[in-house]
C-alpha cells in the first residue's frame, strides 16, 4: 500500500516484478493488441467514480474469455494481483489496483433477447441503458434500475448485486439471475445453464465443489448464523458476500454462481449472465409529499407501501434546501422556506390509464391520513413528471458541482429497518453538523429503509483525513446499532471491507474468508476488496483533486459520459481526457518533467486530435461539462500560426475556397481512385495527418455554388415566409450517390409545395456558421466568418424579423453558438436560427401528401440534432417519409465532425462500427439523416446510400 494521497511508480519499470512477467506472458499467447502501451491511457484508466487512486502497473483489455483464461493463468503462474474493471462507475473503491487492471468493457459487449425479451443474456461491457433499449420493443427491462444505468454496465451490477429505486431485493440481480459463465481464478469456466454443471464443477474442482457444501452446512447449522443472515439479507444488503445463497440453495453450482454475485471481482470473472427480466408499465403517475420532518416523512412509509407505490424516494431539508438553489425545483418546493421538512417522492405505475387512475384514487385516500405541509397531485404529464424527478436527481449535481476546489465527493449509503429509518437520518443529520460537513444531503429509497448521503472531503489534509476517520467510526456505529447494514447498493469494496467483521460477527467472517481462500486461494484477485483485516485500510490510496482546468475541475470521475463518446473504444474518453489533465498537473508539481512532456505528446493525439469536440458528452454529465469546450481550447492554445494563418486566407476568401474544395472533389472522382489516394497519403506523410484529409474512394464528387439555388418568384407584394441559409457543406459535397436533387434543392421543393418561399441572401456563398475553426480552436478565421455571416443574416432577415433556417443540423447549432459568442454586437441576439427539419415538421408535413409513402427507414440522429432538441422532429418527418422509422438501438455520434473523419477515419470506424453491424443486419427502404458529413460518415461506414431525410421526403411527395 502507499501512503495516502502518493501514486506508486510503475510496476512495469521493474522488469522481474510479477506484473511485468505476467504481462510479457500475455503478450507472447494473446499478441501485443491486449496490453495498453499509451503510458497515458494507462494513467487514465486507473481513476474511476471512487474516492480511491492507485495506478495500475498494466492494463490489459481481452478480447474474449479465452484471454481472460490466459491472463489469470499467466496472474497465477507469476504471483501478480488483478483486478477486473468494466464501467468503472463503481463508488466504493472495488475497481482500483496497482498491480493488472483487467478492462472487460471494450470487448464484452453482446446482448441476446430471449423468449420475446422474457430473458436476456448479456455480457459485463454493456451498459443497464443499452440492455434496456433491446428490451423495449418486448415491454420489458431488466430488473436492477440503478440511477447510473446510462453508464452502469451489467457487469458492475453483477459484481456489485445492485438494484435501484423500484427493483427493491425481489428484482435485483441475486433474485433475476438465472445462468452464468464464469471464469474461476484457477481458469475454470463454468456455464452454469450446462446440463451436466454439476458434473463439470465436481470432476473439476472437487475441493471447490465439497467446500461449497461445508460452508452451506456450517451457515445452517448454527442458529446465530441463520438468524443474522436472515435479518441482513431481508433488507437490500450488499455488505460482505452474499451468504444467503447457503440458506436458498443446495447444490453447489447454485450456490457458486449467487456467490459471484456481489463478489465485486473478488471470485473470478462473468463472462456472460442470463436474467430474467420484468414488465414495464407505460402508465406512470408521480407526485410530491411534503412532510414537516424526517421523522413525519419515514413514519408515511408503511402506509404509501401500502398504497402500492412504485417508488418511494426520500429527500430531507438538505435536500430540499440544494434543490430550490437549482431553479428547477417545482414551485411547491421553491416556495417552501426550508427548515426542517423533508419529502417523498412517489410513483404509481400500471399497464393501463385506467388502472394508473384507479391507483391514484386508493392513494388520495392515504393522503388524507398523513401529516403533510399542503395538497398532493399525482400527474401523467410527461414534463411535469421530468420536472418532479429533477428534485431527486438534480441533488448529486448540485452538491458534487459546486464542492470546493480541492475536495472529493463522495455518495455513501446505508440501509436499516424502515422502522429505524427517520431516527438515523436525524442522527446522520447530527453527525453531519457535528463534524462540520456543511450541504451534506440525504436521500435514496425510503421504501428499502435505504438512503445515500454525500460528503465533500480534502484528503490531502491531515486535519480533514482525521476528521472523515472520526466521522466513519461513529456512523458505522449508528447503522450497525440501529440494526442496519452498511452498504445496502454500492458495495463492500475498499471503504467498507475493514468493517465486515463488526457487521457480521466472528462466525461468519470466518466463513467469508474460508470461502475466499477456497476459491482464490492466493488471494490475488481484487486484494483488499470486500474483506480486510487492516481497521484501517479503507483510509489507504484516497483521491485527491488538483484544480486544473477552470472548465473540467468539477469533474467527478464518474464515467457517465464515457458510453456517449465517439472516441471510448479508439483512444480516450471524457472522463479520461479530463483526469488526463490531472496526471500531466500530478507529474508536474511532482517535478517529474520527463513524464509530463511524455504524457503531454501522448495527450496531443489521444486527448485532442481524436475528439470529435461533439459535445455528447454534456448531454450525460451529471454536473453538466462539456469537455469539447476543454479540447476547443487547448487546441486553440496549441495552434499554429501558419494555420491559423492560413484557415484565416480560407476564411476570407471561403466562396473560392469551399468552390475549390468542391472542383477538387469532382476532379478526384474522375480520376483512378490510386492518384488522389496516393497524393493525400505523400500530402498527409509531409505536412501531418491533422493537416491533409485523407481521400477515400467513398467520397462523392463535389456539389454546386449555393448562389446558384434558385427560388419562385415573390408574389407581389409579398415577402419571403423565411431566409434560408444553405450550408456549405452541401456545397462542397455532392449527393451520395451522384444523383437528384441536393439537400438544399429538396428542402426548397418541399417548401414550394407547401407553399412557403424562401430567400437566399446575397453573398451566400463566402458565408459559413463557422464550426471548422471553432473546432479546430482557430480563433482569426473564426472571428472573420462570424463577423461576416451575422452581418448577412442581419440585413437579410431584416434586422432579425425573419428566421434563419438552415439545412445542415450542426450548421445550425453552429450558427446559434456563433450568435451567442457575438457578445461585442447585442443585436445578433435577435436573429432566430430554425433548423429545415424543424421548419418542414412544423409548417410543411402538414400541407404534403402523405400517401406515397416507403415501407422501411433506418434513421441516424446526429449529436446536433440532440444539442438542438429536434429529434422528435426529425422522427416527425421521418415517419412522413415511410411506414416504419428505425433508430438503431446503438446509434451514437459518428465522429466525422466536419472533416475530423478524413483526417482521422480511424475514429469514424471505431465511433460507427456498433450501429453499422446493426444496420448491416436488415433491410431498410431508405437510410436517412440530417446532416451531410453524418450521412458520409454513415454511407462509408454500412456501404448504405444515407441521405438528408428532405431529399427522400422530396422524392415521396412529387
Amino acid at each position: 500500500m502507499t501512503p495516502s494521497g502518493t501514486l506508486p511508480a510503475s510496476t512495469t519499470d521493474a522488469p522481474d516484478s510479477p506484473a511485468a512477467r505476467a504481462v510479457r506472458r500475455v503478450e507472447r499467447e494473446c499478441g501485443s493488441g491486449v496490453v495498453v502501451r499509451s503510458e497515458l491511457e494507462r494513467r487514465a484508466v486507473a481513476h474511476d467514480a471512487s474516492h480511491y487512486l492507485m495506478d495500475p502497473a498494466a492494463v490489459l483489455r481481452p478480447r474474449d474469455e479465452t484471454e481472460v483464461g490466459h491472463i489469470f493463468a499467466a496472474a497465477a503462474a507469476h504471483g501478480a494481483d488483478l483486478t477486473l474493471r468494466s464501467g468503472g462507475t463503481s463508488l466504493s473503491g472495488q475497481a482500483v489496483t496497482d498491480q493488472l487492471l483487467v478492462d472487460v468493457r471494450r470487448h464484452f459487449k453482446g446482448v441476446e433477447v430471449l423468449d420475446d425479451g422474457a430473458r436476456v443474456r448479456v455480457a459485463p461491457g454493456v451498459t443497464v441503458r443499452q440492455v434496456n433499449a433491446r428490451l423495449a420493443p418486448h415491454g420489458r427491462s431488466l430488473g436492477p434500475d440503478p440511477a447510473s444505468e446510462t453508464a452502469c454496465t451489467v457487469g458492475g451490477v453483477v459484481a456489485n448485486n445492485s438494484s435501484g429505486m423500484a427493483c427493491g431485493t425481489e428484482f435485483n440481480t441475486y433474485r433475476t439471475l438465472e445462468s452464468m459463465v464464469l471464469v474461476l481464478p484457477s481458469g475454470t469456466v463454468l456455464d452454469t445453464a450446462a446440463p451436466d454443471a454439476e458434473q463439470q464443477l465436481r470432476a473439476r474442482e472437487p475441493e471447490l465443489f465439497h467446500g461449497l457444501l461445508r460452508l452451506r452446512d456450517r451457515v445452517r447449522s448454527n442458529r446465530e448464523s441463520v438468524r443474522t443472515v436472515e435479518r441482513l439479507f431481508a433488507m437490500k444488503n450488499t455488505m460482505g458476500y452474499g451468504l444467503n445463497t447457503f440458506l436458498d440453495h443446495e447444490d453447489p453450482v447454485r450456490i457458486l454462481e449467487h456467490l459471484m454475485i456481489g463478489s465485486e471481482g473478488t471470485l473470478g470473472f462473468v463472462a456472460s449472465a442470463t436474467l430474467r427480466t420484468v414488465p414495464v408499465h407505460p402508465h406512470v403517475a408521480t407526485g410530491l409529499l411534503v412532510f414537516p420532518t424526517v421523522v413525519a416523512a419515514t413514519n408515511a412509509v408503511p402506509e404509501l407501501v401500502g398504497s402500492r407505490c412504485a417508488t418511494l424516494e426520500l429527500l430531507d431539508a438538505t435536500s430540499l434546501a440544494v434543490s430550490q438553489r437549482t431553479g428547477l425545483a417545482p414551485p411547491a418546493i421553491m416556495d417552501i422556506p426550508v427548515e426542517q421538512q423533508a419529502a417523498l417522492l412517489v410513483e404509481y405505475q400500471g399497464d393501463t390509464a385506467e388502472a394508473v387512475q384507479d391507483l391514484g384514487r386508493a392513494a388520495a385516500a392515504t393522503f388524507d391520513t398523513l401529516d403533510l405541509t399542503g395538497p398532493v397531485s399525482l400527474t401523467t404529464d410527461a414534463a411535469e413528471r421530468a420536472s418532479l424527478w429533477t428534485v431527486r436527481k438534480g441533488l448529486y449535481t448540485t452538491v458534487a458541482g459546486n464542492r470546493p476546489q480541492g475536495t472529493n465527493a463522495l455518495l455513501e449509503d446505508v440501509v436499516v429497518p424502515v422502522e429505524q429509518l427517520g431516527g438515523t437520518c436525524e442522527e446522520l443529520t447530527g453527525l453531519f453538523d457535528a463534524h462540520g460537513y456543511r450541504d451534506s444531503v440525504i436521500f435514496g429509497h425510503a421504501k428499502d429503509g435505504n438512503v445515500h448521503f454525500m460528503l465533500n472531503e480534502q484528503f490531502d489534509d491531515p486535519r480533514q483525513l482525521e476528521r472523515y476517520e472520526r466521522f466513519t467510526e461513529e456512523m458505522v456505529d449508528l447503522v450497525l446499532g440501529r440494526g442496519g447494514s452498511l452498504k445496502a447498493e454500492h458495495g463492500t469494496g475498499r471503504i467498507m471491507a475493514p468493517f465486515v467483521r463488526r457487521q457480521y460477527g466472528d462466525e461468519l467472517y470466518e466463513v467469508m474468508c474460508e470461502l475466499k481462500t477456497l476459491i482464490d486461494p492466493d488471494l490475488r484477485f481484487n486484494p483488499g476488496v470486500v474483506l480486510s483485516d487492516d481497521p484501517r485500510s479503507y483510509l489507504r490510496d484516497l483521491k485527491t483533486a488538483p484544480p486544473v482546468e477552470s472548465e473540467v475541475d468539477r469533474c467527478v470521475e464518474c464515467g457517465y459520459c464515457e458510453p456517449v463518446c465517439p472516441s471510448q473504444d479508439l483512444t480516450l474518453t471524457p472522463r479520461q481526457r479530463i483526469v488526463g489533465r490531472r496526471e500531466i498537473a500530478r507529474a508536474e508539481a511532482d517535478g517529474n518533467t520527463e513524464l509530463a512532456a511524455r504524457l503531454r505528446r501522448e495527450y496531443d493525439y489521444a486527448g485532442l486530435q481524436t475528439c470529435a469536440v461533439d459535445g455528447m458528452c454534456v448531454t450525460a454529465c451529471p454536473v453538466h461539462i462539456n469537455t469539447g469546450d476543454l479540447v476547443r481550447r487547448l487546441r486553440a492554445e496549441n495552434h499554429s500560426k501558419v494555420a491559423d494563418l492560413a484557415w484565416g486566407a480560407a476564411a476570407r476568401s471561403w466562396a473560392a475556397t469551399s468552390a475549390g474544395a468542391a472542383f477538387a472533389l469532382t476532379l478526384a472522382s474522375h480520376l483512378p481512385t490510386a492518384l488522389p489516394v496516393s497524393a493525400t497519403r505523400l500530402a498527409r506523410a509531409a505536412l501531418g495527418a491533422d493537416a491533409v484529409p485523407a481521400y477515400s474512394p467513398e467520397l462523392p464528387a463535389g456539389g454546386s455554388r449555393r448562389s446558384r439555388l434558385t427560388t419562385p418568384p415573390a408574389r407581389p407584394g409579398a415577402a419571403p415566409d423565411a431566409v434560408f441559409f444553405p450550408a456549405c457543406i452541401g456545397a462542397i459535397f455532392g449527393t451520395v450517390q451522384g444523383e437528384g436533387p441536393s439537400t438544399s434543392e429538396a428542402f426548397l421543393a418541399v417548401c414550394e409545395r407547401a407553399g412557403f418561399r424562401l430567400h437566399v441572401p446575397e453573398g451566400i456563398d463566402s458565408a459559413c456558421c463557422g464550426t471548422p475553426w471553432k473546432s479546430k480552436g482557430l480563433p482569426t478565421g473564426y472571428a472573420i466568418m462570424s463577423e461576416r455571416t451575422l452581418e448577412l443574416l442581419w440585413r437579410a432577415t431584416d434586422a432579425g424579423r425573419l428566421p434563419v433556417v438552415c439545412d445542415a443540423s450542426s450548421c445550425t447549432e453552429g450558427l446559434e453558438t456563433m450568435r451567442e459568442h457575438a457578445r461585442e454586437h447585442p443585436r445578433y441576439s435577435g436573429l432566430t436560427f430554425v433548423d429545415a427539419v424543424t421548419f418542414t415538421a412544423e409548417h410543411v408535413v402538414p400541407r404534403l401528401p402523405q400517401d406515397a409513402r416507403i415501407d422501411s427507414l433506418a434513421l441516424h440522429p446526429t449529436c446536433s440534432s440532440v444539442h438542438l432538441g429536434i429529434t422528435e422532429d426529425l422522427l416527425r418527418v421521418a415517419h412522413a417519409c415511410a411506414e416504419d422509422v428505425t433508430v438503431p438501438v446503438s446509434w451514437g455520434c459518428c465522429g466525422y465532425a466536419g472533416d475530423r473523419g478524413m483526417l482521422h477515419p480511424e475514429l469514424t470506424a471505431s465511433a460507427t462500427a456498433r450501429e453499422a453491424a446493426e444496420i448491416r443486419s436488415g433491410d431498410f427502404g431508405a437510410y436517412a439523416s440530417l446532416n451531410r458529413t453524418c450521412e458520409q460518415a454513415l454511407t462509408e461506414a454500412t456501404g448504405r446510400p444515407y441521405e438528408h431525410v428532405l431529399q427522400i421526403l422530396e422524392r415521396v411527395t412529387r
